[in-house]
């Protein structure tokens, strides 16, 4: 296992320019996701990394080596795929050796490192099946099972989980994880799926647009979102963001409430804002200061997740309790105070000044 360190990285298609000057540093055995939305550059960068995609400018080292110009069987990397990329034709057996195979390395060590991977996967019993033979779980601990026995110092993962259903996809992120950590190996992780990112990482690179907007451990980008884009993008159901202005009091909600600000902490009077508020801090209170109208709700078992209408705007409410309540109800909601996030209404960016 080894470092990863990527510098001003960029990549373009002609006169298109996907990936804008990327820097990022990945420590020997961390798990480091690469999330947003389809189109954000996150798979274009891993393959960058994998040799995959040419370099346009910037570059790619791999513990002390800059591996730009390294063709990708020499860069000691090994990629899961979406579509598990395995050969039909060949059993499980043979799909996880034929790399081995290729490099020229003896029968007895490739019988051993197949036969390794296989117990830690629990593939022992399907060794001899062919990919068509089975589910997609196991195809895809088939390729994991073909990076494992490579013993790289990177692995590389492109929305591995994509093609599996919802049950299949949390166990399946719960085994990959403890297989990187028992492996110590350092993982770069790409997904669009922002609960797979806060589940799985060390630590997560938010990217649009072809770059970053902020890098951290998954809770402190939760808890701490440095512009609107993280604070809607991470979080499900997402953080709620409405426009506010500020008053002498404090801040005029859409619906016409008033919430409450300490003196010091208050905006210029006027001043635009855009209120942030996570679901789950939002509870039912008769003298609350949000004024809403619920819209849909839905009972999950668990939790009770609440559409609301607030002055036009919309807005989410989680709850733990099980309330008997439907659309058209009236209800007032209160806040955390002290966990509340103010963005700047033109640059979307965070203004810690007013609230912490």
């Amino acid at each position: 296992m080894s470092h990863v360190e990527i510098r001003d990285l960029r990549k373009t298609y002609g006169a298109i320019d996907v990936v804008h000057g990327i820097d990022v540093d990945i420590d020997q055995g961390e798990f480091v996701v690469l999330v947003g939305p389809s189109g954000c550059g996150k798979s274009t960068l891993l393959r960058m990394v994998a040799g995959l995609e040419e370099v346009s400018s910037g570059a790619i080292s791999i513990g002390a080596r800059v591996v730009n110009e390294v063709a990708p069987k020499d860069r000691d990397i090994a990629m899961v795929f979406q579509n598990y990329a395995l050969y039909p034709q060949m059993t499980v057996a043979q799909n996880m050796s034929f790399a081995l195979e290729l490099a020229g390395q003896g029968k007895a060590e490739i019988a051993e490192k197949v036969s390794r991977a296989a117990e830690i996967l629990g593939l022992g019993p399907l060794l001899e099946r062919k990919p068509a033979a089975l589910s997609g779980g196991q195809r895809q601990r088939v390729a994991m099972g073909r990076a494992i026995v490579r013993d790289p110092q990177v692995f590389l993962f492109d929305e591995p989980l994509s093609n599996l259903d919802a049950k299949l996809r949390v166990q399946m992120r719960a085994e990959i994880k403890a297989l990187c950590s028992r492996l110590g190996t350092t993982t770069i992780y790409v997904t669009h799926d922002q609960v797979e990112a806060m589940t799985m990482a060390d630590k997560i690179v938010v990217l649009n647009g072809g770059r970053i907007e902020q890098v951290g451990r998954p809770l402190d980008l939760y808890d701490n979102p440095r512009n609107v884009f993280v604070a809607g993008f991470l979080g499900s159901p997402a953080m709620n963001l409405w426009p506010v202005e500020a008053v002498p009091e404090g801040l005029r909600l859409p619906g016409g409430g008033i919430l409450p600000l300490p003196a010091d902490r208050r905006p210029p009077i006027g001043t635009k804002l855009t209120l942030g508020i996570r679901p789950e801090l939002l509870a039912p209170d008769p003298n609350g200061p949000i004024r809403a109208t619920v819209t849909l709700v839905e009972p999950t078992g668990s939790e009770t997740i609440i559409a609301v209408d607030i002055g036009g705007e919309q807005g989410t409410v989680l709850l733990k309790d099980r309330l008997d309540m439907a659309a058209g109800h009236e209800i007032r909601l209160s806040p955390v105070l002290d966990r509340l996030h103010l963005f700047d209404t033109q640059s979307g960016e965070v203004l810690s000044t007013y609230v912490e």
